[in-house]
């Protein structure tokens, strides 16, 4: 939920933006330097490469995606009330975007893999332009609709721009080492998008709410079909040689019967569940007691933090602070999931609150990269977006049973709800100490043949 009408009085100190500002800066700038004295080389800076060409292509398009995808989701629980849902029908028109996440995102990663990346990706890009023409020309569009729209383009987005990417890197002969910084720099850029995304809506709205809030989803409409342009021109559209049946056998052979890459499912649908979670009920969580806050303020902290957390990433990936990725993957859950028992089960002054959601965002800053660079090392690339999109699923199904339970019902209270996503966290930093130990193991037996 980016942009809140209403005027709040609490808000963060120019001081946050300014200090998380400085820290993302900071981190890019020395990264260097301190690469350069512990005998590391660094390609984010080889400026004549021509895998950065390569790099900042994609990152355009990437961005560009994020943006329409902040401009779809921008308002939140805002535009259901102008639309005059009940808190109810607010409930069930989240359920439906995550059934519809559920029932048909699941399977468009295995499709994805079979008919190619590049159709996938225009399929989101006509998604959202469906749902910003539905906006523009219908006085009362049924929310139904446009929410399964925006969840099965948010399901997309999740697997068929990386796995386009890794592909392509491959097909182009890159080195695989240099996909470390293209992964954390998709999660600095998309966080710099959805801020981009808050500004542009703020702009477009203006002063009057009736006026403007069709104006986010008709500037989402045209960079849609500037993106689709852009993906049916410059990209490559080359799909697997392979039939259905010929992955089927595969992804059951590599995915279905490797234990290791169990382990990374859960750890992805554990981030993914508690992510969500907390999109759910920040804003509840910081308004408690009645208290009055200025949230459109505080969500431009959480994406600075999330910033923040991805410049991390080349520092630990081969970098001067190098550790194994599962040690570190451990901490960032463990952490993640402290920073969340808290919130649920301790009460705290707003600026307390927003320091902890700013800790649990810098940790997903550092682990979403993280992961994929995981996924790159044990899933093969052909059957990468069936892998993530399955993974998805026990998150997606979780979170729907909790928006049943908790927010239709209301048989489960929000620090309840709070607690099992700080379970999650801590269950996925297990997941990572395993994944290491059976790593470990299964590069011992291998150097025995």
């Amino acid at each position: 939920m980016g942009v809140v009408i209403e005027t709040q009085m609490w808000e963060p100190s120019s001081f946050s933006f300014i200090f998380l500002f400085c820290c993302c800066i900071s981190s890019i700038i020395l990264f260097p330097y301190f690469a350069n004295t512990s005998g590391k080389s660094n390609s984010f800076f080889d400026l004549g490469s021509p895998f950065l060409r390569f790099q900042r292509r994609f990152l355009l398009v990437y961005s560009l995606a994020s943006v329409i995808k902040g401009l779809g989701s921008v308002f939140g629980e805002f535009e259901y009330g102008y639309y005059g849902l009940s808190r109810e029908w607010m409930v069930v028109t989240l359920s439906v975007g995550y059934a519809a996440s559920l029932l048909v995102g699941t399977f468009l990663g295995v499709l994805s893999d079979v008919i190619g990346h590049k159709k996938a990706c225009l399929l989101f890009c006509i998604l959202h332009l469906l749902v910003g023409v539905l906006k523009s020309v219908t006085k009362n569009p049924s929310n139904w609709i446009l929410t399964s729209c925006l969840a099965i383009a948010s399901s997309i987005s999740s697997f068929s721009f990386e796995t386009w990417m890794v592909a392509e890197h491959e097909k182009l002969g890159h080195r695989k080492d240099l996909l470390n910084d293209t992964f954390w720099l998709m999660t600095f850029s998309e966080s710099v998008s959805l801020l981009g995304s808050q500004v542009h809506s703020n702009l477009l709205v203006g002063s009057s709410a009736e006026k403007g809030i069709v104006l986010p989803f008709t500037a989402a409409a045209v960079l849609s079909v500037l993106c689709a342009i852009y993906i049916s021109r410059e990209w490559s559209g080359s799909s697997p040689a392979s039939g259905f049946w010929v992955y089927r056998r595969d992804f059951s052979a590599h995915i279905l019967h490797d234990k290791m890459i169990w382990l990374l499912a859960l750890a992805q649908a554990s981030l993914h569940f508690s992510t969500a979670i907390f999109w759910i009920l920040w804003a509840p969580t910081i308004v408690a007691d009645g208290r009055e806050v200025h949230l459109s303020m505080i969500y431009p902290c959480l994406l600075a933090a999330r910033m923040f957390g991805s410049t991390a990433v080349p520092w630990f990936i081969g970098g001067p602070l190098s550790v194994t990725i599962e040690d570190f993957l451990s901490a960032a859950f463990a952490i993640a999931g402290l920073a969340l028992f808290i919130v649920a089960y301790d009460y705290q002054e707003i600026g307390v609150l927003v320091m902890l959601f700013c800790i649990f965002h810098a940790c997903v800053g550092l682990i979403s990269p993280s992961l994929a660079r995981l996924r790159t090392m044990l899933v093969p690339v052909e059957l990468r977006a069936g892998m993530i999109s399955l993974s998805l699923a026990p998150a997606n199904a979780a979170v729907l049973f909790i928006l049943i339970q908790g927010g239709y019902y209301q048989s489960l209270g929000n620090s309840t709800i709070m607690a099992f996503a700080a379970v999650a966290s801590a269950g996925a930093a297990v997941c990572m100490h395993v994944l290491k130990r059976w790593r470990k193991q299964h590069d011992q037996n291998s150097h025995k043949f």
